[in-house]
């Protein structure tokens, strides 16, 4: 992070004669390039004053090691954690040959008590600290978490982008085809093209049929047409015999053909209709691709209320249904979701693009909780002058000692590097300052509710209670 005149305030410096009083204090230990003072995570270490040198202060977001400050002379750091008592929520290194004065908690937490002028300067540079800390890492925690989205929707566009590029390709193929073939059937009389054209007409008016079959089925079908392909001379039997099942021509409907198509033209009649078939296959295919796509990029400006007022009147489901479209390549490797929404639920005033921040860390977290694969229950109703918003998780719950530290700025229960403990806090401030209603949660091994209130009507409060 670079140095701003704001930091003089945030990060008030221990003025010389302050220092060399706490030099009586403490222990002065050298640290080379590359040292490092004390690690993310660390819940034993001490208070530490930089008397020469460059300490870069780092965190690491989402697998990306971030740097939140340069601390050089006069400088402190780890105040904060001692105080709490909490884990360190950074990363100290030096990078430049540096002095440190390390104090150890037990004196450092008698010079607080003592209310000297050294307790006043650190005091006020906690409040600093901690609110430009929190800042810095809410942003990054939304850039990560848009950096994760954005590899996803990549992901999620990719496929039916690629399925749409092939199907088109075949189409072009299928087109060269179908045309030298038109012209070797233009030797069939009018009641023989009638006949063909109507098989072909009856087949491509529903959808396809291999939806309807089992693999297992499906296969057994396609034998079954390939044997009877090869016993009547047709070339590439095993080549037509998947497009013409999945059409849903079977044996009878081929003895028809046979009957009514002179053996002569029989082949190519055969070879036609399995390319017309095809063909409407992959227009199909090409519909549905580009159908996923528009509903994706549909999800994305509903999702993020592009070209929008912050404020307006939602149905709640519809952010819902939004988020869980573009978290679709995190839930399909193995999680079930139900929904129970009230469907005659009021629409409400609310920030929409920050609720729906709300609805992807919920759910985001469920995920993880289970791991990829589990149960994931989204249910609505109302209740007083509130709609409530649950979202419930079979995953390995919260355990019941850190229940109440859970919406706590920084506090998170992965391991270093997976998160900055602010998705919960996130969420919290959107729902509790912002839209001034509340958050909840009960939890036990194999089921966590996340229940989230939210007033109809911004003014009221009946969304308050004791937290559970």
């Amino acid at each position: 992070m670079l140095h701003d005149p704001n930091q003089m305030t945030l990060f008030p410096k221990l003025p010389d004669e302050a220092l060399e009083e706490m030099k009586q204090h403490g222990t002065e230990i050298q640290l080379n390039v590359g040292d490092v003072l004390f690690s993310e995570g660390d819940s034993n270490y001490d208070f530490h004053v930089v008397l020469e040198g460059e300490i870069q202060i780092t965190k690491l977001v989402g697998g990306e090691r971030r740097v939140l400050a340069l601390h050089s002379h006069g400088d402190f750091m780890g105040e904060l954690s001692m105080l709490t008592g909490s884990g360190s929520i950074a990363s100290a290194m030096a990078i430049a040959p540096s002095r440190v004065l390390r104090i150890d908690m037990d004196t450092f937490k008698h010079i607080i008590a003592e209310c000297s002028p050294l307790a006043d300067v650190i005091l006020t540079a906690m409040a600093g600290r901690t609110k430009d800390v929190e800042a810095q890492l809410r942003q990054q925690e939304k850039m990560a978490a848009l950096g994760k989205m954005s590899a996803g929707l990549a992901h999620e566009l990719n496929n039916p982008g690629a399925a749409a590029r092939r199907a088109a390709s075949l189409l072009r193929e299928n087109f060269q085809n179908l045309q030298t073939l038109a012209l070797q059937l233009n030797l069939l009389s009018k009641e023989e093209l009638k006949f063909l054209t109507d098989i072909q007409r009856q087949l491509t008016e529903h959808p396809p049929h291999s939806s309807l079959l089992d693999p297992l089925t499906q296969s057994d079908k396609e034998d079954e047409v390939t044997d009877w392909l090869e016993n009547h001379q047709v070339h590439n039997a095993w080549k037509l015999a998947s497009t013409l099942v999945t059409a849903g021509l079977d044996t009878k409907l081929l003895d028809t053909l046979a009957d009514n198509i002179p053996t002569y033209y029989f082949n190519n009649a055969l070879t036609w209709l399995e390319a017309t078939l095809a063909s409407y296959g992959l227009i199909h295919e090409i519909e549905q691709s580009t159908t996923r796509i528009s509903e994706l990029v549909t999800a994305i400006k509903c999702y993020s209320y592009m070209d929008q007022a912050p404020l307006q009147e939602i149905d709640v489901h519809e952010g819902i249904e939004n988020t869980l479209l573009i978290l679709h390549h995190r839930l399909k490797k193995g999680v079930i979701v139900s929904r129970e929404y009230d469907r005659t639920l009021p629409h409400i005033n609310a920030y929409a693009s920050e609720l729906n921040q709300v609805w992807t860390n919920l759910i985001d977290n469920a995920i993880d909780a289970m791991d990829g694969k589990g149960d994931l229950k989204i249910s609505t109703y109302k209740e007083n002058n509130c709609i409530i918003v649950e979202i419930t998780d079979t995953g390995k719950g919260i355990p019941p000692a850190i229940k109440s530290r859970i919406f706590e700025p920084f506090f998170t229960t992965k391991d270093v590097g997976q998160g900055t403990g602010l998705g919960l806090e996130i969420a919290y401030r959107i729902v509790v300052n912002r839209h001034k209603g509340n958050i909840y949660v009960d939890s036990k091994p194999g089921d966590t509710c996340f229940r989230v209130h939210l007033p109809i009507e911004p003014t009221m409060s009946s969304c308050k209670k004791v937290l559970e």
